[in-house]
């Protein structure tokens, strides 16, 4: 049977930490690290997230910030409300909570957020960044994948990682940031022939396709890491991952749960990529 990574842990020991380092900043100083975070609409996931997201900033000592805007609201309201966030002194890290209304087009919004304070690291500048091997802030979900590989112990240097899903918000940012550790990656998607066959190949797998148990246990290599991003509600109230944890866990060397797993540390990694804003931030004399 697997060795269980706990996400819930290692995020709780990740907060911990970044609230000590918050106090200690904030002596050396005197500045408070801030989060303006902004909903628009009434999605209800978004509205638990935000609500985590303040809290979290709360636990760790950060100034938060929170703009609630109704869905009707127009393009040209929000893009003025990032100009003056980005202008703000008292700001270093800007979130705006995906997905946004229809009307507004996601792009826009996020390319109009100053790169510096892009703590989501969604910005085509952070990701042109990361493409070249200088990184500033990287994306909050695949930045706690890593996290958990390291801090399992889990070796990744010369390993063959298989990612399936090829969103920009996970499995591209995770493609650079594993190639970066020198892993050898593949990235999987709906064209992709014979998912199983490549699936069997790694050494590391990681399910990101948004489709609730679709790794099914004989597409795990024996002795595989599988890392499970994803988070679905069945018919019957149940959440499941992307992943068939019954299936695939007897076949596992260390996977990740779901909940608990990855979904907490992409909280842990907004906090310290917000933190790491900060500092930025500072001018010296």
């Amino acid at each position: 049977m697997a060795n269980i990574i706990d996400g819930n842990k290692i995020s709780q020991v990740i907060r911990n930490e970044i609230k000590e380092e918050t106090e200690r900043f904030k002596i050396d100083t005197g500045i408070v690290p801030g989060l303006a975070v902004m909903l628009v609409g009434d999605d209800p996931a978004s509205k638990i997230y935000v609500k985590r997201k303040e809290n979290a900033c709360k636990e760790v000592g950060f100034y938060s910030r929170e703009y609630k805007l109704p869905a009707e609201t127009d393009e040209k309201t929000v893009l003025s409300m990032i100009d003056e966030l980005n202008r703000d002194p008292e700001i270093h890290g800007i979130l705006v909570q995906l997905p946004l209304p229809g009307h507004i087009h996601s792009a826009h919004i996020i390319e109009a957020i100053d790169p510096a304070k892009d703590v989501d690291g969604f910005h085509p500048v952070n990701i042109g960044r990361l493409l070249t091997g200088r990184p500033c802030h990287m994306a909050c979900t695949p930045k706690g994948i890593m996290e958990l590989l390291d801090r399992s112990g889990i070796p990744i240097e010369g390993k063959e990682a298989v990612i399936v899903g090829r969103s920009n918000i996970v499995g591209k940012p995770l493609f650079l940031m594993l190639l970066a550790r020198n892993a050898t990656v593949t990235v999987c998607h709906t064209k992709t022939k014979d998912l199983a066959e490549v699936t069997r190949r790694a050494d590391i797998l990681v399910a990101a396709a948004g489709k609730a148990e679709m790794i099914r246990g004989e597409m795990v290599r024996e002795g595989a890491v599988v890392i499970d991003v994803g988070i679905n509600r069945l018919d019957d109230g149940r959440l499941v991952g992307d992943v068939a944890f019954s299936e695939a866990s007897p076949r596992s060397s260390f996977i990740t749960p779901v909940p608990g797993g990855v979904g907490p540390m992409t909280i842990a990694m907004l906090l310290r990529n917000t933190l790491d804003a900060a500092r930025r931030s500072r001018k010296d004399p």
